[in-house]
């Protein structure tokens, strides 16, 4: 007599174990598509149990009939399917052990665990689901972080230095990188869509909750906007807070070095997003601006909308900020490797270290 294949019992993990475990193993959102795009955890695959349109039919008919009537549609519903996921999931679990969650916790997620696990393969399930990873995120970004805040008007070079300083062993999250945007009305050009507000929220967090809190991370200053995003309260706060090493950097060298970066761009391009700086700038400004596009004089277009619109912008946000955490740094070059030698420099010859770790 053949004894009846059992399912090995699947685990439940709190958040925190859940993303570890995910470091090594394939985390698997079984929500519907929709779901999963308007945010999900940074790294999982989605195998849906269900497509939107059915998530919504039985959705509907356990409000309108009741919960045993929606479980016997979702039955019928999955039983042609059970196949394909198994399929998906021996493709990418290679190690034979696989994290779950769907919304809650509940009956997707497990239902999916058990019909894996009567495969051999070692499961996990997340308690409470996406939801309490949500609740996680937020939680993650209120912890308070050690932070320095590299400031400089538009064209100093920032997201360069940044990297430099990553190179150099220092702790940085590059708030455009993950936004998709530069931050600007330029700030769209050469970049992928923007990830939703949730999304955004939840690879911050992931970077968030990975910093060393003996040691300082750095963010470059950005306005609360970063193109459609909003940089969360809790860390908005922070970073508003923190001490703010600010590069002074000679408008030349600033223009020249925009001219570099962005003249590569379409000319229809770069004439919609100026255009889009018409009520900050004045329609004078914006014409004189858009004559010069037109004549492929791109230093001065460049000139004057940094003369009469970002560093004006910058300064007015600067002077909000408490003038003694607020550190100016003259520096002789535009060149980010010379730059993050300069500015570290700076942080161990001038900034009290207290309890702060500012080396590697």
């Amino acid at each position: 007599m053949n004894t009846p294949n059992t399912s090995p019992e699947s685990k439940k993990l709190d958040v925190e174990a859940f993303l570890d475990l995910g470091q090594r193993y394939p985390i698997i959102d079984v929500r519907t598509p929709a779901e999963y795009n308007k945010g999900h955890i940074p790294g999982a695959i989605n195998i849906p149990l269900f497509s939107n349109e059915e998530r919504a039919m039985i959705g509907t008919l356990y409000k309108q009939v009741g919960q045993n009537e929606a479980m016997l549609l979702g039955l019928d519903l999955v039983g042609p399917k059970m196949r394909g996921l198994i399929e998906q999931v021996q493709a990418v679990a290679v190690e034979r052990t696989v994290l779950f969650h769907c919304w809650r916790g509940g009956m997707r997620s497990e239902s999916v665990a058990w019909l894996v696990g009567l495969f051999g393969y070692q499961t996990y399930t997340l308690q409470r689901g996406y939801k309490g990873f949500r609740n996680y995120v937020l939680q993650t970004l209120a912890t308070p972080r050690q932070i320095f805040i590299l400031g400089g008007k538009t064209g100093s070079g920032k997201t360069e230095i940044l990297r430099e300083l990553q190179q150099r062993g220092q702790q940085i999250i590059d708030l455009e990188a993950l936004a998709h945007h530069k931050g600007s009305a330029f700030g769209a050009l050469g970049e992928a869509c923007q990830p939703t507000q949730q999304q955004f929220e939840h690879e911050l967090a992931e970077r968030w909750r990975q910093i060393d809190p003996q040691r300082p991370v750095w963010l470059e200053d950005e306005s609360r906007n970063i193109g459609y995003l909003s940089i969360p309260l809790a860390v908005w706060q922070q970073m508003q807070q923190a001490t703010t090493l600010f590069v002074e950097v000679p408008a030349l060298w600033r223009n020249r070095y925009l001219v570099e970066e962005y003249g590569r761009f379409p000319l229809p391009a770069l004439k919609d997003a100026v255009e889009r700086l018409q009520k900050r700038l004045g329609r004078r400004n914006m014409q004189t601006a858009l004559n010069a596009l037109e004549a492929n004089d791109l230093t001065t277009c460049c000139d004057i909308l940094l003369r009469h619109y970002y560093d004006k912008t910058y300064v007015r946000s600067l002077s909000r900020r408490d003038a003694a955490v607020v550190h100016h740094i003259e520096l002789d070059s535009i060149d980010p490797a010379r730059n993050a030698d300069h500015l570290l420099a700076f942080v161990d010859d001038t900034l009290p270290h207290g309890p702060i770790s500012f080396n590697k």
